[in-house]
């Protein structure tokens, strides 16, 4: 059994929690965004309904824009299909884009999967919710098959003034210069819209703004064009765990590390509260002594965690030794006062018989 999980931000605060009937209390810590680039981008066309705004929507329902973009980020020259579905199989409407846009109706507030599918790209689908009546606009992005000889494959080329922006940006984030990186995020926007090594910047300045569904929303848009773009799947992990969605974080965590074995330090942390949120005790614990090791003395604060996940397998003597080490170590961190209560409530419980 485990406690209710903590919201916290995985962009700047790790937060960990131990389960019920353990000794340790929530742990929290700093887990900090990978600030490497990857870059290829598409977004995808808006479909219409078999509705229309002016003849159904009348204000008691969705009025649903769908805009889909090709590689280049643009909305698609060419028609695409959009279907949309009530509880994923129930067909809802349908529509052929126009200028990569289309409008539908949404009559019954709910669940539906968007569907959009174009000649000589991957069908693209996406889950969205409607819970309230109102007007609405989804972005979706379309993968060129490799037989598309129009749009190849990968990432789009980034304009040496838009490189020279993202790169300013990343290296403002590496300086904790927010204000210039935004600026510098900004710039790139209006240089190249859509591109991934632009939304990945715009969404670690959210994350570091603390505005964790729109960079949830921003990096979903990266990974979705870019299904090779490991930091993107990083961060967007990140975006929903400072959310408190560990279930939702999982899969793009564990793709980061699938795509790129060398990820940061910080990516193994993040997906290691996502374990132990989950009682993933086992793994919770692999992955948070691999995240200090990595970390090379960065971020101390992870050997927390990983006393919490000693504890929650049964291994006190190693969790104190743990705890034993980080109060010696870092007598001046503010962490040390919490292992030490985590140490003495491990004696006072007789888990552990000398401190």
């Amino acid at each position: 059994m485990r406690r209710s999980p903590e919201h916290g931000s995985c962009g700047a605060k790790l937060l960990a929690q131990a389960p019920a009937g353990n000794c340790l209390p929530p742990i929290r810590g700093r887990c900090l965004l990978p600030l490497l680039l990857v870059a290829g981008f598409v977004c995808a066309p808006r479909a219409q309904d078999t509705g229309t705004a002016a003849t159904e929507f009348h204000g008691r329902g969705v009025d649903l824009t769908v805009v889909v973009h090709d590689a280049s980020g643009e909305p698609i020259a060419s028609t695409a299909v959009v279907k949309l579905y009530r509880t994923g199989t129930f067909a809802a409407g349908q529509a052929e884009t126009q200028s990569g846009r289309a409008e539908l109706v949404v009559n019954e507030l709910g669940d539906y999967t968007i569907s959009v599918e174009a000649a000589g790209y991957a069908t693209v689908q996406r889950d969205v919710s409607f819970g309230a009546t109102g007007r609405t606009e989804v972005d979706l992005y379309l993968r060129a098959l490799s037989a598309n000889s129009a749009v190849a494959p990968g990432r789009p080329l980034l304009a040496p003034k838009a490189r020279k922006a993202v790169d300013e940006g990343m290296q403002a984030l590496a300086a904790d210069n927010l204000a210039e990186a935004q600026k510098c995020a900004s710039k790139a926007e209006r240089l190249a819209p859509g591109h991934p090594d632009v939304l990945y910047l715009q969404g670690v300045v959210l994350l570091k703004q603390g505005e964790w569904s729109n960079a949830q929303e921003v990096l979903e848009k990266a990974t979705q064009v870019d299904p090779t773009h490991a930091n993107a799947f990083a961060a967007l992990g990140m975006a929903l765990c400072d959310q408190g969605k560990y279930d939702a974080a999982l899969p793009p965590l564990e793709k980061a590390l699938q795509l790129n074995p060398a990820s940061s330090w910080d990516t193994r942390w993040t997906l290691a509260k996502a374990y132990y949120q989950q009682a993933r005790y086992d793994q919770a614990l692999e992955m948070s002594q691999a995240a200090l090791a990595s970390s090379k003395g960065k971020a101390p604060e992870i050997g927390l965690l990983v006393a919490q996940s000693l504890t929650a397998v049964g291994r006190y003597q190693e969790a104190a030794q743990m705890l034993r080490g980080f109060i010696r170590d870092h007598p001046d961190r503010r962490e040390a006062a919490t292992a030490q209560r985590w140490l003495d409530r491990l004696a006072a419980s007789g888990k552990i018989h000398d401190k």
